[in-house]
């Protein structure tokens, strides 16, 4: 560990002391003694008191990315250890872990690190320098630790192709990590099989992380006609045929995500009942409200409408559009089932802007459920950036 060290400028490092793990470059003094980036170097307050250790990049706005906040911890192949034996332990006690996100970043404590757990294949993706440097080693102790429990890994595959890796000054990345295999593995959840597709999927090729949302709304779609939008491989609506609904109908943009959302009802057998359709749901939804179109269940699972706090006003602009048009397809009586996965689009934001939505619609809201990621996404209080799902379920009646 090297002996160089962040000195803070007093009054700063309120979001580190307040339980966070970042440092911002607008709040360190100076940095004494020699290191090279991505090191664990100490970090101190303006006094000299000791607040811990952490990886610093002079390239990264977030200067440091703090491993612990205990002065006396050596950041050695121990602590690694406990810190992936502390994440899998976790998971075995509040969710099914044959498929479930096992490392989630700093929640974990381990920065800008994402290990994805689909069956027997692992697939990790580093965002931050520093863990980057030692994600080879995190990887070999998780694999020793899921052996001790029987899981075997068959294969590693790296997704480190994320934008946000070129503010840390790295290069976009993804390939396997050790001896090549079949990158289409399948998966359960909830009852529903999926190919989930760990080389060219979105992110690490499957959201995980709406797995209770999905088991939710089952129980609306018995008999129902569905509206599933932005479907990608078609989970919601998968999760609603398996339910028993009547028809289903699930849109994208994007024909890859159709295409296998296809295969994977065929997988399911439900082929007969959901169906998919390529197009801008923009565009499809004022379509079918100009048709009377109507719908039991209408689902919402946008993707994040902002990644940059500087761009939420034109990101409620298009909450309040897609939850207008979807409201206006409800049936009285339905449901509406809507979400948001911004971080920035707080819980208390998205509502207003729903509720502005049904205003317009001239429709009440009865709200049925509220949800926010599964528990293998944890949410670090105090570190903002790990709650970024919000999932609502309402039921939607005229006034009367």
């Amino acid at each position: 560990m090297n002996s160089a060290a962040a000195i803070l400028k007093k009054g700063e490092g309120r979001l580190l002391k307040a339980g966070g793990l970042w440092i911002y470059d607008n709040e360190i003094d100076r940095i004494e003694g020699n290191f090279t980036e991505g090191d664990i170097i100490k970090v101190r307050d303006f006094d000299g008191y000791p607040l811990g250790h952490g990886f610093v990049n002079p390239h990264s706005k977030i200067r440091i990315r703090m491993m612990s906040r205990r002065a006396e911890q050596e950041i050695n192949e121990d602590f690694l250890r406990m810190r992936v034996l502390q994440a899998w332990e976790y998971r075995k006690k509040v969710v099914d872990t044959s498929s479930c996100r096992v490392i989630f970043g700093e929640a974990d404590f381990l920065p800008g690190l994402v290990v994805d757990k689909f069956a027997d294949v692992l697939v990790v993706q580093s965002l931050a320098l520093g863990i980057d440097h030692i994600k080879g080693q995190i990887l070999q102790y998780l694999t020793e630790i899921l052996a001790q429990d029987g899981i075997v890994i068959r294969g590693i595959y790296e997704r480190s192709d994320a934008k946000v890796r070129r503010q840390e000054g790295m290069e976009l990345y993804k390939g396997f990590m050790g001896e090549a295999f079949d990158t289409k593995v399948q998966i359960e959840e909830n009852g529903v099989r999926y190919c989930v597709d760990v080389e060219n999927g979105q992110k690490t090729g499957f959201f995980l992380d709406q797995k209770n949302n999905r088991k939710a709304i089952q129980r609306l779609c018995g008999g129902a006609h569905v509206l599933d939008c932005f479907t990608h491989t078609g989970s919601f609506a998968l999760n609603a045929g398996l339910a028993g609904a009547k028809h289903v109908l699930g849109v994208d943009a994007s024909e890859t995500g159709i295409t296998q959302a296809e295969e994977n009802a065929r997988l399911n057998g439900l082929s007969h009942v959901v169906k998919f359709q390529c197009a801008d749901v923009f565009e499809l939804l004022p379509a079918f409200e100009r048709q009377g179109q109507k719908f039991d269940v209408v689902i919402l699972d946008p993707p994040a409408f902002t990644k940059a706090r500087n761009s939420v006003k034109n990101a409620v602009k298009g909450y309040r559009e897609i939850n207008l048009r979807g409201i206006k397809l409800v049936k009285n009586g339905g449901f509406l089932a809507t979400c948001s996965c911004s971080h920035f689009m707080t819980q208390e934001m998205l509502a207003k802007t729903i509720l502005q939505a049904a205003g317009s619609a001239h429709r009440r809201l009865r709200q049925v459920e509220f949800h926010t990621q599964a528990p293998d996404h944890p949410i670090l209080w105090a570190a903002d950036e790990s709650y970024y799902l919000k999932f609502f379920i309402f039921q939607v009646l005229d006034y009367s």
